[in-house]
């Protein structure tokens, strides 16, 4: 499976005659490629390709004397830059990045035009809109399926975290947070919900005034999902987020809070010895599902945690178990 979108780098000088032998004609030959014009100026020195495929892959190449080259393709990778090294889209000259991300936000926008009313979530999860094998399955999970909320349609779903995304708090971790949703061929609707968990929870938690900082590293090897801190608090958080009953073969929704936090529970943060907050996120619960965990408020063998579900709409409710040291009444309505 091939992993989000990065550029590969080559520092020899490619002449326009070395593009059309070393990378349009094996692709020509292989997938039916052609050389078309780019869609936008590069600026700068930099000379610029884009090939498109019969298939609907797209590749982009730029180039300068000076500065060596730059590929970038959701397709198969010519032979003359398999042993090329791959950089992200931070770590190459602004123009190169500038360029590409324009050219496929226009390609995303022409072959899913709805995406362009959310145009931060668009260049948020281009490396996996684009990506050559989760570029159907990633786009679909938005567009089919509300990115895992229950009853509810595309555009709230989406508007949600486009609302989110565009205050800019994970722009810095945009590669790691894209790849979570993954370029699988395939909509995983569990995984992929799992993984937009983890956006609700840094959301929960910006709106409670942290700051947050995602993939925290721990001394048992682990990783735990953020680092929540502001002046005086520093709070290690793992996120978790239960199927909803009738997809697991778990007896009803107490059980699947009750067995999903357990999981986690005997695993990384077991691992880790304490101290981390479990959120446990109920948002692909439908109402009768959430409205059994919130009469009830099971315990879920970890404490602290907080269980809650989130709607599109921005409404959060939920409970606590312990003393969590996060103040988040700002951003959910608890029961308790």
């Amino acid at each position: 499976m091939a992993r989000p979108l990065r550029f590969r780098y080559s520092p020899q000088t490619w002449s326009e005659q070395r593009v059309r032998r070393d990378l349009l004609q094996p692709l020509r030959s292989n997938i039916g490629a052609r050389a078309v014009t780019p869609r936008y100026e590069i600026g700068a020195d930099w000379e610029t390709h884009r090939f498109e495929m019969q298939n609907g892959d797209v590749a982009l190449f730029a180039r300068d004397d000076d500065s060596g080259a730059y590929w970038m393709g959701n397709t198969e990778t010519p032979s003359s830059l398999w042993r090329t090294d791959k950089f992200g889209w931070r770590e190459v000259p602004y123009h190169v990045a500038r360029w590409t991300q324009r050219e496929l936000l226009s390609t995303l926008h022409e072959e899913d035009p709805w995406l362009a009313d959310y145009p931060h979530l668009s260049w948020f999860f281009l490396p996996v809109f684009m990506s050559k094998d989760g570029r159907e399955s990633t786009r679909a999970f938005f567009r089919q399926h509300a990115a895992g909320f229950p009853d509810a349609g595309r555009r709230e779903a989406t508007r949600f975290f486009e609302e989110f995304l565009e205050t800019g708090v994970l722009d810095d971790y945009r590669h790691v947070m894209s790849g979570k949703l993954g370029t699988s061929d395939h909509v995983d609707r569990v995984r992929m919900s799992a993984a937009m968990a983890e956006f609700i929870a840094a959301k929960l938690l910006t709106d409670a005034g942290y700051d947050v900082v995602p993939e925290i590293e721990v001394t048992t090897g682990h990783s735990l999902d953020f680092r929540a801190t502001d002046a005086e608090t520093n709070v290690l958080v793992e996120v978790t987020r239960p199927q909803p009953p009738n997809t697991r073969s778990a007896s009803g929704p107490i059980a699947a809070v009750r067995e999903t936090a357990e999981t986690k529970t005997n695993g990384q943060l077991a691992e880790h010895g304490g101290g981390a907050v479990l959120f446990v996120d109920c948002s692909s619960f439908r109402d009768d599902a959430w409205n059994a965990v919130r009469g009830e408020q099971p315990d879920v063998r970890h404490r602290p945690a907080v269980v809650y579900r989130v709607r599109p709409n921005g409404r959060a409710e939920g409970y606590r178990k312990g003393g969590v040291p996060l103040e988040l009444s700002d951003a959910i309505e608890f029961l308790d």
